[in-house]
């Protein structure tokens, strides 16, 4: 939204450009896997791409914004995660094992030795929600002034079921009848940390709810063939459906009956939004972003991270009717108006403004 007034460069290892006459791309080649490695030799290789551009362009930049902790120099840190904190508090909650859980230690580890020293020299950090803007203060008070909330934005448009939708005849295609109750998780990856197997729990809990189906958006094939047998060993297999990595996620939102999230940490949990805008009732543990558009028994279901706690949530939710439901979800909705991707970038074009005038 803001390539119309400004050009930008964008220095990353991969990139979806949406306006190439507006931002030029520079590609950094680092090992997209594993992400401790990546974040090994970004740090290595992004500096020397940085000054070698600068250097056969003959530009000088305005403004330099970073990832996280993800470079060791610039202006604004757009931060969507406190690793530090998450080490401390959430980490032994974690099921990885072998090599898995050392690199994805690693990565947490190194990403929290170098995050205190970029916030502390970064003239600005900007988070999506005001849960995470409290931890950053906490863990790093000094950087506490300079710490700016600018909600991730939601095109609930865009997530408004098409006309032309049949959820009846996707659902079938899913092997789901109409008579059944389909709940929907949905996830890139660390399927630990974002509960999955607390789902899978609550429904092998439910021995007697055949009509209780799930469906699982996203996780690498190896991942999938995990999970697939995890539901396998749990006598579930028939009750869940694994459609892996999806471009498009709002079909399997809009034939869901409810979307199911007990994370056990998020800053802002996009995909909650979205399922909100989408017309779902959620059901999810109490995260940042998260709670700040869900009330408990209004709006949505906050739950504890137990599959007790998540299946009581669960049924709860099945004995109401319908139009509860619905109304339900459209409380929600209605709260994710205000996240409007036009509000989005105005923000960060005054933030942008008041920085360089600094």
């Amino acid at each position: 939204m803001l390539s119309g007034d400004h050009q930008f460069t964008v220095f990353s290892v991969e990139f979806t450009n949406p306006c190439p006459d507006r931002i030029e791309w520079v590609r950094v080649p680092a090992p997209k896997r594993p992400l401790v490695l990546l974040f090994v030799v970004f740090h290595l290789l992004a500096p020397l791409y940085y000054w070698w551009y600068r250097w056969h362009k003959g530009v000088k930049f305005e403004l330099i914004q970073m990832v996280e902790s993800n470079l060791a120099f610039g202006d604004v840190a757009y931060t969507q995660f406190c690793h530090r904190a998450y080490l401390r508090d959430h980490w032994s909650a974690m099921r990885p094992s072998g090599i898995r859980r050392l690199l994805r230690w690693l990565d947490h580890r190194f990403h929290a030795i170098v995050e205190g020293w970029i916030y502390k020299r970064v003239r600005r950090i900007v988070v999506p929600s005001s849960g995470l803007g409290r931890q950053l203060e906490k863990e790093y008070p000094e950087a506490a002034d300079r710490i700016s909330i600018i909600s991730n934005p939601i095109d609930t448009a865009a997530l408004t079921p098409a006309p032309d939708y049949n959820a009846e005849s996707f659902r079938e295609s899913l092997g789901i009848t109409p008579s059944d109750f389909v709940l929907v998780f949905a996830a890139l990856g660390h399927f630990e940390r974002k509960g999955l197997p607390l789902i899978l729990d609550a429904l092998a809990m439910a021995a007697d709810r055949d009509d209780i189906k799930l469906i699982v958006i996203g996780g690498q094939p190896d991942t999938v063939r995990q999970y697939r047998r995890k539901a396998t060993g749990a006598g579930i297999a028939e009750r869940v459906v694994f459609v892996g990595m999806q471009r498009d996620i709002r079909p399997y939102l809009w034939a869901a009956d409810a979307f199911v999230f007990p994370s056990q940490y998020e800053t802002f949990s996009l995909v909650c939004f979205e399922a909100a805008a989408a017309g779902l009732p959620v059901i999810a543990s109490k995260l940042f972003g998260v709670e700040d558009i869900l009330v408990d028994g209004e709006s949505g279901l906050l739950i504890e991270r137990t599959p007790a706690a998540l299946l009581a949530g669960i049924l709860k939710l099945t004995s109401l009717s319908r139009d509860a439901r619905q109304a339900m979800a459209e409380r929600a909705r209605s709260r994710v108006q205000s996240y409007r991707p036009d509000s989005f970038a105005q923000r960060w074009l005054q933030l942008y403004e008041k920085l360089s005038v600094a």
